[in-house]
């Protein structure tokens, strides 16, 4: 699956650039660094230009956002991996010169192709097909092979529909209305995926370099030490901390656990946790940070685009989910702790929360600022836009974070360097899409799944589950989302329930294959950091983050629950004994709450904290009733065993 060499014997580098595509980039000097700089800035310039001033049309901006990322793509990122990431190749040098040229077709001849109406000459077939070409390759570089596997059983199924299986078969499309609505539409490569990269997730991404460059890593580090390092399980505890801060500024899960895990997972193998277990840690809390507010990887703004809903809704919504995630995965880390009888680590190795916060505490302005903003009304392009220059000024309060010039234009390049994953994934995920505007296969496989279910809601989301997990292996988050929501999502849409919820529902669990085995890309990066063994990582990682699985099955039931239809109180009174119930499910999975407990007290705890978690006044009260009789019977059992070792 991976390199020749054991994922333990690796350095946390090239455990990095084993699982993540897009951290295997090239480390140029000299006058090629130097080039490739200059492109980038320019690059980032041209997006803070056009969004906040929009003096060009929608399809030219997308064709040089696209031209640019090709262009970058191909100087950065070898073809292979035995591709010399000190040197640009020849051959790459060339496909970035004509890369580059080919969006720039449509930016010189926009007229004539607004003027021709859908109708497409020999050159602009043989321009569609080579951008085509180009989408697939930039890829395969930067995302893997199964988007563009996925990306080419796409393009089959729209030339040969006619003959696939009468349920989903369609007429079939000509090679010419193929390429015409893939290159030449804003259906295709240049459809609402790659929008959303040009304005939005360029922009966000782009004020998390600033913020990085700022100190912002750090802060959440040492605040998180501050807070939870001297607890029960401490450095776990600051794990799921730093890595849930980290995941509202990142949108890589994997480039999170190797951020804040090269500092955790050391902690955590000091103070006594199996090597498994300190990288499922960090792996369930990366990717808790994919589904946390306010960014989520930078799938809020693609959500918010394809419901057509209001991105502070998004957000919102989106926000009891994500806590619920973190309070089950805290909880699980704490009875462990207990199981174990792990320490925290001493105070005197913490660094004070006074001091953190007098540091660099300021830091924190440009993220309230951006909630704020988007409160008073203003879109997310404005909010980050505004977030960027808050940055900067914010960061001159103290020496410690000052951004120089030269820390600001280096910004610039390292912003739009981190961009091209997303761009790539968009870029494909617009293929994906077209053919499903052209033959509404989305609909009909939607239709499949929910006859295959025979009608039922919970097997129909069931199989959505399996579904979406199975389409988020090995995946970006962005690409993941864009994946889940157009294949998976439709199905349950058919049911009624509500555009947003299914598309969150199909996204949750497309994020939950970065810890679910086989593949679970997060798992095998903690486990190369912390020298364990991949698969054990993933399957303590999954049962860590048992919240995941629970919880989208009660808001998909109740999407009142998440989605305040019923009220403000309404959701306010649920969340108590959600909580609760979060908590009790991952003591049942720990085996442990007081003290060890026993099959039975485990299967009694499991379903009552189910009960708890489900919306309402009967489940609550069955689930508290469960909860005592567990409560009491442990307790009892603690008291006993306790009384024992004090006796002679």
């Amino acid at each position: 699956m991976f390199a020749k060499r054991k994922i333990q014997d690796m350095s946390t580098e090239e455990v990095l650039r084993s699982v993540d595509k897009e951290s295997n980039r090239r480390e140029l000097t000299g006058v090629s660094y130097k080039i490739v700089a200059i492109i980038a800035i320019l690059f980032s310039v041209f997006e803070i230009y056009v969004n906040a001033f929009y003096t060009l049309e929608t399809m030219i901006i997308r064709c040089i956002h696209l031209s640019f990322g090709f262009m970058l793509i191909f100087l950065i990122f070898p073809g292979s991996k035995k591709g010399n990431l000190k040197k640009i190749h020849v051959l790459d040098i060339t496909l970035a010169t004509i890369s580059a040229a080919v969006p720039m077709y449509i930016v010189f001849n926009f007229e004539n192709i607004v003027r021709r109406a859908g109708s497409i000459t020999y050159i602009d077939m043989i321009v569609g097909i080579i951008a085509i070409i180009l989408v697939l390759e930039i890829t395969r570089r930067v995302v893997g092979w199964p988007m563009i596997i996925l990306a080419l059983l796409f393009i089959f199924y729209g030339l040969f529909g006619r003959y696939f299986p009468k349920a989903i078969a369609h007429k079939g499309l000509s090679l010419i209305n193929l390429i015409q609505h893939q290159f030449f539409t804003l259906e295709g490569i240049m459809g609402i995926p790659i929008s959303v990269s040009a304005t939005f997730v360029f922009l966000f991404i782009l004020f998390g370099a600033f913020l990085e460059k700022s100190g912002m890593g750090q802060l959440f580090i040492d605040l998180a030490n501050s807070i939870a390092g001297s607890a029960t399980g401490g450095p776990a505890k600051v794990s799921v901390m730093a890595s849930g801060f980290m995941g509202t500024i990142t949108g890589s899960t994997t480039a999170n656990v190797v951020g804040t895990g090269s500092f955790t997972i050391p902690m955590m193998k000091r103070l006594g946790y199996s090597p498994e277990f300190a990288g499922a840690v960090e792996a369930a809390a990366s990717t808790g940070g994919q589904i946390m507010p306010p960014i989520m990887g930078a799938a809020a703004f693609l959500i918010a685009e394809f419901t057509n809903t209001p991105y502070l809704k998004v957000a919102v919504t989106a926000f009891i989910p994500a806590l619920l995630y973190y309070l089950g995965l805290w909880a699980g880390v704490h009875f462990e702790a207990k199981k174990l009888k792990l320490r925290g680590m001493r105070k005197d190795e913490l660094p004070k929360i006074k001091e953190t916060l007098k540091e660099r505490g300021h830091l924190l302005i440009p993220i309230i600022a951006i909630i704020v903003i988007l409160v008073m009304g203003y879109t997310p392009i404005k909010a980050g836009l505004f977030a960027i220059i808050i940055t900067i000024i914010c960061s001159q309060f103290r020496k410690s974070t000052r951004l120089t010039l030269r820390d600001i234009i280096e910004c610039l390049r390292v912003g739009a360097l981190n961009t091209l994953g997303v761009l790539a994934a968009c870029a494909c995920a617009g293929i994906i899409i077209g053919v499903i505007t052209q033959t509404g296969v989305g609909l009909k496989l939607g239709s499949a799944l929910v006859s295959i279910a025979h009608g039922n809601l919970f097997l129909t989301l069931f199989f959505t589950m399996i579904a979406s997990i199975i389409l988020g292996m090995g995946v970006p988050t962005t690409a993941n989302y864009v994946i889940t929501s157009t294949i998976a999502a439709p199905a349950l849409l058919l049911l009624g329930v509500p555009i947003l919820v299914s598309h969150m529902f199909a996204f949750y669990f497309g994020i939950i294959a970065d810890i679910t085995p086989p593949v679970c890309l997060a798992a095998v990066a903690g486990a190369g950091i912390a020298k364990g063994e991949p698969i054990k990582t993933g399957i303590q990682s999954t049962r860590l983050a048992v919240a995941a699985f629970v919880v989208p099955f009660i808001f998909a039931f109740k999407p009142s629950f998440i989605m305040f239809d019923r009220g403000f109180l309404w959701v306010l009174l649920n969340i108590p004994t959600a909580v609760i119930g979060v908590i009790t499910i991952a003591s049942a999975l720990t085996g442990f709450l007081f003290s060890k407990q026993t099959v039975y007290e485990r299967i009694m705890s499991l379903a009552g904290g189910l009960f708890l978690v489900i919306p309402g006044y009967k489940t609550d009260i069955a689930g508290l009733v469960i909860l005592v009789i567990c409560v009491i019977i442990n307790l009892k059992k603690t008291i006993k065993t306790r009384q024992q070792e004090v006796l002679p």
